[in-house]
């Protein structure tokens, strides 16, 4: 349905502005009052679907949260490169009020930015600057049902409207030069344990976009709407129904509450007209023994028709997943050479502590290879299926287990670089004690059947960002970080990776050797991913730490 929203809803922005003193990045930051807004709406050009095609053209840009349709992120900007990297200062940062989880990666459009905060609100500010121009604030119920923090991590453009997901699960367009709301959709009901987070993905005139609630005995989706009107043109679910012999992979009725969510962005090849999504674990996490099988589609990766919705093909990672393994990563598309042959490939570095390379024409398996500390599978058989060890799976006493629930990664986004032909991954060594436990569903509860505890504090345990070949599955190089990041990797032309420590420390790497390069202490936690723009010729580097995102550059 359509809400309406009244003027007074959008008001012009009033938050502290920090910029940076005379001096080093790591010299003084002072506070001061922020200019007036200007006048009138911020001026970009319309953002086409012919202009995000072609996004990796404009790199002065960042038109969409991974930064170009086959989510790659990388920037073939190269002003900052390694040779002058450790001269970057911090121009200015933007305050996110709420303190919950700030997870946004923000685009950049001709000079202006657009920035999502927690919960569900977002802001457009000059990206020189800083400087605001308009927010919305997304009104939200008191009864929401999420596990995972009250969070935001981006928007997508089309024409003069953005795209935001909502935590009450609704879908709404926002005219980008005012900030004013166009339609407003629910999506799915939130009392039942849906919600969304992630960015949607523009493909040609419509909005594709997921949804969240795994832990809630979801029924997963993945829906398209059209741009202009926001009426829904298709949803395909990702746990089949009775009516498809796939369903007699789930027992009984497990299918209903089976969750298989969609709650991350996906990845679309053009020419392939294929939609490219993961999808989350099965529900209860931890409790097979009610819905044994494979549990089809869950952890797996879909490729769909772009028009229809129409399955292309799957890949499952982990059939009949217990440990929480959600394959909810980013799908990176890139064309490589493979055994003499040039290859439409996938290249994804799973949760469950394996990489994969795939043919993402037809989802055929190419290899795969352990990239992190797993101890559940003697490895891969020829199809790309995983071999279970025996005495593995969560007891009632607690099974020991490599990766841990949260994976040997997890949703924040890796980068492939097409100049060293690596994909840059955050990657951990990790393990945990997995219980199983009898629940029944009730509606709009949280339905894991177990859980989870780490024998040793977490910063026992290896962090690093690995440098993976994806001809080859072996690990180029490792920058190891204690304790745990959350952090995503950006690449650049520059020959540069970005990524932050959980500590604060954001900090760049070289991208052939993985040298650490510069890096800054900003305190607080890190839940975001990197990414870089120029205007004027000038590049920026930003970054979101704790509840700031802060923007980096060199001086003219």
């Amino acid at each position: 349905m359509t809400l309406p929203r009244t003027s007074s809803a959008r008001r012009w922005m009033a938050l502290a502005a920090v910029t940076l003193a005379a001096g080093p990045a790591a010299a003084r930051l002072q506070a001061q009052t922020p200019p007036a807004p200007a006048e009138g709406a911020p001026l970009f050009s319309p953002v086409t679907w012919e202009r995000l095609v072609n996004a990796a053209d404009e790199p002065h840009n960042w038109l969409m949260y991974n930064g170009t349709l086959d989510s790659q992120r990388f920037s073939r900007l190269d002003r900052i490169d390694r040779t002058n990297v450790g001269g970057l200062e911090l121009k200015w940062a933007h305050h996110i009020p709420q303190l919950d989880r700030a997870e946004t990666t923000p685009l950049v459009v001709d000079g202006v930015m657009f920035i999502t905060e927690s919960p569900s609100n977002v802001v457009a500010v000059d990206a020189v600057t800083g400087r605001p121009f308009w927010r919305y604030d997304h009104p939200l119920p008191d009864d929401l049902r999420i596990c995972c923090g009250r969070n935001n991590r981006g928007v997508a453009i089309l024409d003069d409207l953005l795209f935001m997901s909502t935590l009450d699960a609704h879908l709404v367009a926002i005219d980008a030069r005012t900030g004013d709301l166009v339609w407003n959709r629910e999506v799915a009901d939130h009392r039942s344990g849906y919600s969304k987070t992630a960015a949607p993905l523009v493909v040609k005139d419509r909005i594709v976009t997921g949804i969240a609630g795994g832990e809630f005995g979801i029924r997963g989706f993945l829906d398209a709407y059209d741009a202009r009107t926001g009426e829904r043109e298709w949803r395909t679910y990702t746990i089949p129904g009775p009516d498809h012999p796939d369903n007699l992979t789930w027992a009984g009725d497990s299918w209903r509450t089976g969750g298989s969510p969609t709650w991350i962005t996906g990845s679309y090849d053009p020419e392939l007209n294929l939609v490219y999504w993961g999808t989350g674990n099965p529900g209860p996490d931890w409790n097979g023994d009610v819905r044994r099988g494979d549990n089809l589609y869950s952890d797996s990766v879909l490729a769909l028709d772009g028009d229809t919705g129409e399955m292309s093909w799957y890949f499952q990672f982990t059939p009949h997943d217990v440990h929480d393994w959600d394959a909810i990563q980013i799908p990176v598309l890139a064309d490589i050479e493979l055994d003499g042959e040039a290859r439409k490939a996938m290249l994804w570095a799973n949760r469950n502590g394996f990489y994969y390379t795939l043919d993402r024409g037809t989802g055929e398996f190419l290899l795969g290879k352990a990239f992190a500390h797993q101890t559940w599978a003697e490895g891969l058989d020829p199809n790309g299926r995983p071999i279970r060890r025996p005495n593995t799976f969560p007891s009632r006493t607690g099974t020991l287990v490599a990766p841990i629930a949260g994976g040997a990664t997890n949703w924040w986004s890796p980068a492939y670089s097409p100049r060293t032909g690596l994909l840059y991954v955050n990657a951990f060594d990790g393990e945990a004690r997995f219980f199983i436990r009898d629940q029944e569903y009730v509606e709009g509860d949280t339905y894991t059947g177990g859980g989870t505890e780490t024998p040793l504090p977490i910063d026992h345990y290896l962090s690093a960002i690995r440098a993976i070949d994806p001809t080859s599955g072996d690990i180029r190089w490792e920058f190891p970080m204690t304790p745990r990041s959350r952090a995503g990797v950006l690449a650049t032309a520059g020959d540069l990776v970005f990524s932050a420590g959980v500590d604060g420390y954001f900090y760049a790497l070289d991208a052939e050797s993985g040298a650490p390069l510069w890096q800054i202490s900003l305190g607080g936690p890190v839940h975001a991913s990197p990414m870089s723009y120029a205007v004027g010729g000038r590049q920026f580097v930003t970054m979101t730490i704790g509840n700031t995102l802060y923007t980096f550059g060199l001086d003219p």
